[in-house]
């Protein structure tokens, strides 16, 4: 044993361990440190009335009071409010002395009694304000996190709900709960039959999860903490923090998944580190890669983002699995069975979907089909065919696969996907002219380099500022097929600061447009952009822009959708890529012979059908700028309705491509 170890231990003293004794008891909460205060009051209360009592002790002829008890009653009374001290005005200086006592015990020791009950008052109801007590709910929507997405989240889920008596939505942020509360009432000041219960506490920790009921919620949105403006560390930061929600929700579960889970991840490789939980429960959503594909289809056919925002909305024509006893119908007389919807394909038992299936496919009980209707409440199978479809004149024609010419104004990495999804859509040797201002040696580089990855393409990289009259004029935006407009600024965080330039190059078009004399609606030029804030919709429809996507809106509808129904992901995934079966909207005249016609929608299902593809609804070409009549598109006519098709309208069909 060395000398250090046999030296005996100093023992505490007295104090010392008084110290830590009352330390440990203070360390106990609030509870400890009230019952303190009350003890230290009425001992100080003790040391008032034994002070009184030892001066009449010795002077009994200052006894004022008929009982001792009054004096008593009188000391607390100038301990609690000193103001009471003149009760002993009148009494000898000896009294007065107690008195004195009485007061300045009462005035530090009760005031640090009221002090403590009045900070652990204010404490209690801050905690109140933070929502952190226990959500007693049972099969609601938890949505986690909190970014500019909740708003529109809340409102799809609303109409969602409508249906329901009493539905319920809990959000979990680690933000402040008044600002998300404000925001929420702000723009949601009626939310129907939905209740919208808010809770602050870090969606990552078991404990919170627990608390706000996540084992029974009926499905799940993990938001990211970032816009998809932000930067590459952001977005890195944010794509863990959403895997670490996954695992404690599975935590929470005890270990087993059986919640649908959406989670918003950014980078590719987060997305592939999901896939280890081997859970189709466990969806996540890249929206930048939905934009992308968006941008180029939106580029190949007008009208898409008026369609997929009826679609993938609650409000409107909608897309829901039925099942039914299908008596082996056809899936191409089906839609003749059905007052209302419009069949998409087929989901079989082993959860395969098939979009535009073989016509003469009979459909087996266990199937169940994929329908746009206005409700699923509205979808009926009748065994009885309903409607009978008349023959019009038709031709077999194709539009010309013919080279474009597209002008990319602006740059972020949303880019990289508009130019690998052009890759398979577009004609060999058509090409890809990117303007940016001041681009680096690494932008310079990098279109080098897209240009190697897609030699279809012609790739190539202008240096000039979009947001300048003259070096936009100089670039001959009209003489294109399509302009698309991207961020102008790199590393932007603001929806408000990315839309605002975006607007200034569309007016700075628009007059260009109207000084070359380029009517709107005689140009072969197509101008797309992006709108990151849809309240900024109505401006950009006064610019004159052939097609506008809201990628926020179109975003938090399908984080809605697959929240409320999972399984739409594989309709989504279908859709959104080149292989397969897509969303188009197509000259009518492709349909007819001769135009202009009458004739009921069930009639133009017929027509559509010819070509192996399903008619969704129409766009009439004179309205292409109404905002007010959703710039012409309706999907799911009634199939009796009779409409009239003119030489410019176009039929929204769900095809093999474009042509």
């Amino acid at each position: 044993m060395s000398a250090l170890d046999s030296t005996p231990a100093k023992r505490a003293t007295i104090r010392e361990r008084f110290n830590y004794r009352f330390e440990r008891f203070l360390a106990r909460g609030g509870i400890s440190i009230f019952a303190f205060l009350v003890i230290l009051f009425i001992g100080s209360l003790v040391v008032a009335v034994a002070l009184r009592a030892l001066i009449l002790v010795f002077a009994p002829e200052f006894d004022l009071f008929q009982a001792f008890s009054d004096h008593v009653w009188v000391t607390f009374l100038e301990m609690t409010d000193p103001g009471n001290m003149a009760r002993d005005t009148g009494s000898p200086t000896a009294v007065k002395i107690a008195t004195v006592v009485s007061g300045f015990l009462g005035v530090v020791i009760f005031s640090m009694l009221i002090a403590f009950i009045t900070t652990t008052l204010e404490d209690t109801l801050a905690e109140f304000r933070k929502g952190r007590g226990k959500v007693i709910e049972r099969g609601h929507t938890l949505i986690l996190g909190w970014n500019e997405r909740v708003v529109g989240i809340l409102s799809e889920l609303v109409l969602a709900n409508e249906s329901e008596r009493d539905a319920s939505v809990v959000i979990l942020a680690d933000a402040d709960k008044d600002r998300m509360n404000d925001e929420i009432v702000k723009a949601l000041p009626d939310t129907k039959t939905t209740r919208v219960i808010i809770s602050q506490g870090n969606p990552v920790s078991l404990s919170e999860l627990t608390r706000v009921g996540a084992p029974d919620a009926r499905s799940v949105i993990v938001l990211a903490n970032c816009g998809e403006m932000a930067s590459d560390a952001e977005k890195g930061v944010s794509d863990t923090r959403a895997i670490k929600v996954i695992m404690a929700l599975i935590a929470a579960q005890g270990g087993a998944n059986q919640l649908p889970i959406v989670a918003e991840i950014f980078q590719q490789e987060m997305r592939q580190l999901a896939t280890i939980f081997r859970d189709d429960n466990i969806i996540t959503l890249d929206s930048w890669e939905i934009m992308g594909k968006l941008f180029v289809q939106t580029a190949l056919t007008s009208g898409l983002e008026m369609v997929y925002n009826e679609i993938l909305s609650f409000a409107g024509a909608e897309v829901y699995f039925h099942r039914a006893d299908w008596r082996g119908v056809k899936f191409g007389d089906l839609a003749l069975h059905l007052r209302d919807g419009v069949p998409l394909g087929i989901l079989d038992g082993e959860g395969t979907l098939s979009l535009r299936p073989p016509a003469d496919q009979a459909l087996a009980n266990t199937d169940q089909a994929l329908i746009l209707a206005e409700d699923d409440s509205t979808i009926a199978f009748s065994k009885d065919a309903l409607y009978r479809t008349r023959d019009f004149p038709y031709t077999h024609r194709r539009l010309d696969e013919a080279r474009r010419r597209v002008l990319v104004l602006g740059w972020h990495e949303i880019g990289d996907i508009i130019v690998s999804e052009s890759s398979d859509y577009l004609a060999d040797g058509s090409v890809f002219d990117i303007m940016q201002s001041s681009p680096s040696l690494e932008m310079g580089a990098h279109v080098t380099e897209l240009g190697s990855r897609f030699p279809s393409l012609q790739i190539r990289l202008h240096e000039g500022d979009p947001m300048s009259y003259d070096e936009l004029l100089q670039i001959n935006p009209f003489s294109y097929d399509n302009v698309v407009i991207l961020s102008q600024t790199t590393g932007a965080t603001s929806p408000e600061q990315v839309d605002s330039d975006t607007l200034m190059i569309l007016l700075l078009l628009r007059k260009i447009a109207d000084e070359r004399g380029h009517r709107a609606e005689e140009r072969a030029t197509k101008i797309i952009t992006q709108v990151l804030n849809a309240e900024n919709q109505a401006l950009i429809v006064q610019t004159d822009v052939d097609d506008f996507i809201i990628s926020n809106k179109l975003i938090t509808m399908i984080l809605a959708q697959l929240s409320e129904q999972p399984a739409i992901k594989l309709f989504y995934d279908d859709i959104f890529q080149e292989d397969g079966s897509e969303i188009y909207v197509k000259p009518a005249p492709l349909y007819f012979e001769s135009l202009p016609l009458t004739l009921s929608f069930v009639d133009i299902m017929g027509q559509a059908a010819k070509r192996g593809e399903i008619c969704l609804g129409i766009r009439r070409g004179k309205l292409r700028r109404d905002a007010a009549a959703n710039f012409g598109v309706r999907l799911n006519l009634r199939k009796d309705e009779q409409v009239e098709i003119a030489e410019d309208d176009f039929l929204v069909v769900l095809a093999e491509d474009e042509r």
